[in-house]
């Protein structure tokens, strides 16, 4: 699929049937919500995902949650999709439910576009927005400090910047982890001593 020259999808066939799909950018965040949500079993993701985009669950669930990947994928093949990430394991650097005020102000910030006002904004549209938001928005700072890889050739000062800054926006886990991210919060903005709470 070609975003500027194929329709976007609002249905799909499967079966030879066509089902409606929830199609707005808001399903896609919840779907990736969803499938991070540690408190939810995985055996019940496959389901509330299902109810998620269809108003109408198909009989053939397999073909159905397929065509909900590809869906989430904007079109892309997995394999297409697996090619564009590192072979490392990284660390996440962004999360729709803790970096929603960032991601919200660079929407307003570079396209003038307030998404709580958005009546319907396809997800593909979302998502080719999103990749597209500049390296000099907060948001995408933020991302470059969670990605930032700290080295011993760096001045010592800007070992220690980096990692304040990834100690300051490092992103939960878990109610723990959010917890704990909290108390660095305050350590961080009153000058306080973080090594406690970095072990």
């Amino acid at each position: 699929m070609n975003l500027l020259i194929d329709s976007l999808p609002k249905k799909i066939l499967i079966d030879d049937e066509e089902y409606s799909i929830r199609w707005d950018f808001r399903v896609g965040i919840l779907y990736e919500l969803l499938m991070l949500d540690e408190d939810v079993e995985g055996a019940e993701k496959p389901l509330l995902a299902l109810r998620l985009f269809y108003p109408k669950i198909p009989k053939n669930w397999e073909m159905a949650l397929e065509a909900i990947q590809w869906f989430y994928r904007a079109g892309e093949s997995e394999k297409a999709s697996y090619l564009k990430r590192n072979n490392k394991k990284q660390d996440k650097i962004y999360s729709f439910e803790h970096d929603a005020s960032y991601i919200y102000s660079a929407f307003l910030e570079q396209y003038g576009m307030d998404l709580t006002l958005e009546k319907q904004l396809h997800w593909w549209k979302f998502r080719a927005l999103f990749q597209g938001i500049r390296e000099d928005t907060t948001f995408c700072k933020i991302m470059g400090y969670r990605s930032m890889e700290i080295s011993e050739s760096m001045e010592k000062e800007q070992r220690e910047f980096y990692r304040r800054m990834k100690a300051l926006y490092r992103i939960p886990t878990s109610k723990g982890e959010e917890e704990k991210l909290f108390a660095i919060e305050n350590v961080l903005l009153s000058g306080g001593d973080l090594t406690g709470l970095l072990l």
